[in-house]
């Protein structure tokens, strides 16, 4: 009666606590109940205190549950704590020196860091930053052909880059896959420029001399 009038629906609580109880986890009733009049997930919590136990992940029910007030999904981090996540970026268009365009994707595998999750950027941003020392680390390289022959190097290059810092997750290894040779965006910025040139020498001509463009009309 007493959660009824406190507005708590007893079965979000009781279930969770006898799953609680049954697996050997010591929580009381009245942090389940102030998790869930706080709009947490309490079965998802219970779940994941279970989880972390079994893989031997310390975890306390304070730090589960101040996680998923955070929004984010505690059971999910300790399942990706235990089994590591394979995240693939869009294709990366990357030019190295000599003009040549590459286009590729990275293949990164991510371990949850339960510690960052409260306040720590999530994929969205590992694949952003991957795609940034992807873009970079080939526009270093002297000729495109070093990149196709030795793909690893660039994501050696990109992994020492310590991209996860400040996010929810661990970057194990980053794969470089699918590369591609796209254009020459040397030849094409030569091409745009020498017909840039040819309509300027047009302009000045028509201006200074402009009898002698129509007679080579004619």
């Amino acid at each position: 009666m007493g959660m009824r009038l406190r507005r708590v629906v007893p079965s979000r609580v009781i279930n969770p606590l006898i799953k609680a109880t049954k697996a050997g986890i010591n929580v009381s009733i009245n942090k389940l109940e102030a998790h869930y009049l706080a709009g947490g997930n309490v079965d998802r919590v219970v779940n994941a205190l279970i989880a972390a136990q079994r893989a031997n992940i310390p975890l306390e029910f304070e730090r589960a549950a101040a996680i998923d007030l955070a929004g984010r999904n505690v059971l999910e981090a300790v399942q990706m704590s235990v089994n590591p996540r394979v995240i693939e970026t869009p294709v990366i268009a990357a030019i190295a020196k000599d003009g040549i365009e590459l286009r590729a994707k990275a293949r990164v595998t991510v371990r949850a860091n339960i510690d960052r999750l409260v306040g720590g950027a999530g994929e969205q941003t590992i694949i952003a930053r991957v795609g940034e020392g992807v873009v970079t680390t080939v526009g270093s390289s002297t000729d495109h052909k070093q990149v196709l022959e030795n793909p690893d190097a660039i994501s050696k290059t990109v992994l020492s880059k310590g991209l996860d810092a400040g996010t929810a997750f661990e970057i194990l290894s980053i794969d470089i896959a699918d590369i591609d040779v796209g254009r020459n965006i040397g030849a094409q910025l030569q091409t745009d420029q020498a017909e840039a040139d040819k309509r300027i020498a047009r302009q000045k001509l028509r201006k200074e001399e402009p009898w002698l463009l129509q007679k080579n009309r004619k």
